[in-house]
């Protein structure tokens, strides 16, 4: 199966030259695609969550060594590894992780000599499309997809992403897999398996993705400054999950403003700001409309059969959740 979409993206680039030409450069794209490790401290926030060993994918975006991935995969890493197509080992430096998007940045110590998979357009996906799948095994780590789905994904960890990109069949080894067009350009970045509801076939196995075009405005900001400058959204430091439209706390994390305001896991949320919360992305949507971080966010709860009125003070996320460990390279601050 792989081997066919191999050859596909050859037919599609048959265009720029003679055969020998396209059957190259559709290889050359694939190499681009190389296995990211890295190591967590014991004591790091993630690590119950995510665990101290992560692995998964980045993909080679510029000549310059800056390679994309999930986020997730380095954040709080100690220790961040890169492997090249030829299976060497090559040490990484932590550069960027951007809490609204996902989006994880490093750069390899030594060069790839191989040309880095240059940015598609993701906006003009739809549903329907076909796409493929890319993995660090090469060939023999591709898989053709559709595009399932546009549209909303909310996180429980106060994410939030307009639209999405759904694709299926799902793909085992998402973490920072690429999505890649027929003309061979990168259209997004993947980050978990889920299900989503399609007509006419009821809840289907999915991978999403992150959109590429999320990353254009500001991948200028994460090289040079570590994060985006835009203003930071308010976060609360609540894990929640939704129930028929109703949201539960589920879980604080240590040190952050949900705990410190006395929140407690199966508080029902009712309202921020006297407004009635409908699902959790209202709830994130009703808390970012208060301003950017450090506002106050006034939340009405239930919890048992008392409805308790309580203020949060909201910080930037970056204050508690470090994207590095110690060890890691620091990057300016904003």
């Amino acid at each position: 199966m792989s081997r066919l979409f191999l050859v596909a993206i050859t037919l599609h680039l048959l265009i720029m030259g003679d055969a020998g030409y396209a059957q190259k450069q559709a290889e050359e794209i694939l190499k681009a695609v190389v296995k990211v490790r890295a190591v967590i401290p014991d004591a790091a926030i993630t690590a119950p969550l995510l665990g101290t060993e992560r692995e998964g994918n980045g993909i080679l975006i510029d000549s310059d060594g800056y390679i994309l991935t999930i986020g997730y995969l380095i954040l709080e890493a100690k220790t961040i590894e890169v492997i090249d197509p030829e299976d060497k080992v090559i040490e990484a430096k932590f550069i960027a992780y951007d809490y609204d998007t996902g989006f994880g940045l490093i750069r390899a110590d030594k060069l790839f000599d191989v040309p880095p998979l240059k940015l598609g357009s993701s906006s003009e996906l739809k549903q329907g499309d076909p796409a493929l799948v890319a993995g660090h095994k090469g060939s023999e780590d591709v898989v053709g997809v559709r595009i399932v789905q546009r549209g909303e994904f909310v996180g429980y960890w106060e994410y939030l992403l307009e639209n999405a990109i759904y694709t299926t069949p799902p793909y085992q080894n998402y973490a920072g897999a690429a999505l890649i067009g027929p003309d061979g350009s990168l259209l997004g970045i993947g980050s978990i398996f889920t299900r989503v509801a399609v007509a006419g076939f009821g809840s289907i196995p999915a991978n999403m993705f992150v959109p590429i075009d999320l990353l254009k405005p500001i991948l200028n900001d994460l090289k040079t400054a570590g994060r985006s400058r835009q203003p930071q959204k308010p976060w609360l430091g609540v894990t929640t999950e939704e129930s028929h439209g109703r949201v539960f706390i589920t879980r604080l994390t240590p040190g952050g403003p949900g705990e410190k305001s006395n929140l407690q896991a199966d508080d029902l949320i009712l309202k921020v700001n006297q407004q009635p919360v409908k699902g959790q992305a209202d709830f994130y949507r009703k808390v970012w409309a208060l301003g950017s971080a450090g506002v106050k966010v006034p939340i009405s709860i239930l919890r048992e059969t008392e409805i308790k009125e309580i203020t949060l003070n909201s910080i930037d996320r970056y204050q508690l959740l470090a994207p590095t460990a110690e060890g890691g390279e620091k990057q300016e601050k904003m």
